[in-house]
């Protein structure tokens, strides 16, 4: 299975930083896009961000350029700076990555998802 080591959520006060951190591991898949999803309560789960292998971000517009997405490739890693952070910005942020199975017949595309990491902003 594919696991995840999320780290770097935390309470912030608004205006301030927090970097997130998320490790994917798992023998036998190859993982392809990443990306970060939050959720507030009481409300649906939304795209963050993504980035590819190849390095290719994309970004909600609700980010508004405060975030910005990286990755190293080689480690399975992806990382978000937060900027700015707002009280709207509380969430459990989720590590997401799209995998497949080497040895699963026909390689099928799987969406696997991290514990998530809490971000609290409030002052």
């Amino acid at each position: 299975q594919v696991q995840f080591v999320e780290s770097g959520g935390g309470w912030v006060q608004p205006g301030g930083s927090l970097r997130l951190s998320c490790e994917a591991s798992g023998s036998g898949f190859s993982i392809y896009a990443m990306g970060w999803h939050r959720q507030a309560p009481g409300s649906q789960r939304e795209l963050v961000a993504t980035i590819t292998p190849g390095g290719i971000t994309n970004y909600a517009d609700s980010m508004k350029g405060r975030f910005t997405i990286s990755r190293d490739t080689d480690k399975n890693a992806i990382y978000l700076q937060m900027n700015n952070l707002q009280p709207d910005d509380t969430a459990v942020y989720y590590c997401v990555a799209d995998a497949s199975n080497k040895y699963t017949l026909g390689r099928p595309l799987r969406q696997y998802w991290g514990q998530g990491t809490q971000v609290t902003v409030s002052s």
